[in-house]
């Protein structure tokens, strides 16, 4: 037995470290960046540790060996299980301590869905893009940017409708035209060049204008409640910049391919710029979950505010 589990070991080389034996499955075996197929060449500073030419039922059993892919795959998985459960506590008791409306229970729930769909997109991506199959790698990838517009949709849909909500003309014109931005986006990506490396810096433009665009809502937002100067504005304002912060902390790892552009095959396994981006991806969306207001109600001519119970004690 003890044979069978040696035959069965690979030998792969954790940067600088010293080679470990990893258990992996049959048929499965770890790649340098000078082997892998071209569709696979992202980031040169990620030497080794590369999955390829799997097929789904080994891609699938690759979801429990150690490779360059492991962080990426399982802090989204985590993530889908962090908003799923979230979900199942806002609809059983959050909300229904709060005596939330419909309306409210449709909002959580749609924002809680386009982050679980996020999440899985990207799991689904980071699992099966050492398909065999170029042709499967590539509708994978397409999912994965689907799930980011929905991702950025979820946020868009509960922040525009809470900080609008005592302004339905403005929440209607706000929420249409970025229902018509992600349809926009996902227009774009039949074009048969969206997901080439020749267009990877126009699908960065895409998505930074898609996601920066809510600085127009929240401006205009500050302006109708009176400005900075506004309680309302002081409470809010600062957490809609601290998302903005992490989104683009989070994106200039992703760019800038830092901290193993400094260290070129030492960080192959644990601590790339793609890992720390999957990390504070799921970190800015559980601070926007936690941050959005749960129902607004008019009361007379004051529109009064509650928030999620987690931020309860900032605001007492």
């Amino acid at each position: 037995m003890h044979q069978k589990l040696l035959k069965s070991a690979h030998y792969i080389e954790l940067g600088s470290y010293q080679y470990w034996p990893v258990l992996v499955p049959r048929g499965i075996r770890l790649y340098t960046y000078e082997q892998i197929p071209v569709s696979l060449k992202d980031n040169p500073y990620i030497t080794d540790g590369y999955r390829a030419y799997l097929p789904s039922r080994l891609c699938i059993k690759s979801l429990f060996i150690l490779s360059n892919e492991t962080v990426n795959i399982w802090s989204h998985l985590l993530g889908f299980f962090l908003f799923f459960t979230l979900g199942i506590y806002d609809m059983t008791s959050v909300l229904p301590s709060a005596s939330a409306s419909r309306e409210d229970f449709v909002i959580c729930s749609i924002c809680l869905f386009c982050f679980q769909v996020c999440m899985l997109c990207s799991v689904g991506y980071h699992l099966f893009s050492c398909h065999r199959s170029e042709k499967t790698c590539r509708r994978w990838m397409a999912l994965d940017y689907a799930g980011i517009s929905i991702g950025i949709l979820g946020c868009y849909v509960s922040g525009v409708f809470y900080a609008f909500y005592c302004n339905n003309y403005w929440r209607q014109v706000y929420l249409i035209t970025v229902l018509a931005m992600i349809l926009a986006v996902f227009f774009a990506q039949i074009h048969p060049n969206y997901l080439t490396q020749q267009w990877q810096r126009l699908r960065s433009i895409i998505f930074c204008s898609v996601s920066g665009y809510g600085v127009i809502p929240t401006l205009h937002w500050v302006w109708l409640n009176g400005g900075i100067g506004a309680p309302i504005v002081q409470d809010f304002a600062p957490r809609v910049i601290v998302m903005y912060m992490i989104a683009l902390l989070a994106f200039l790892f992703y760019i800038s391919k830092v901290p193993e552009r400094y260290f070129p095959g030492q960080l192959n396994y644990l601590g790339s710029s793609h890992q720390i981006w999957h990390i504070l991806a799921v970190v800015m969306l559980y601070w926007w979950h936690q941050s959005t207001v749960i129902r607004n109600e008019d009361s007379g001519n004051v529109c009064h505010i509650f928030w999620h119970p987690a931020w309860t004690a900032y605001l007492i």
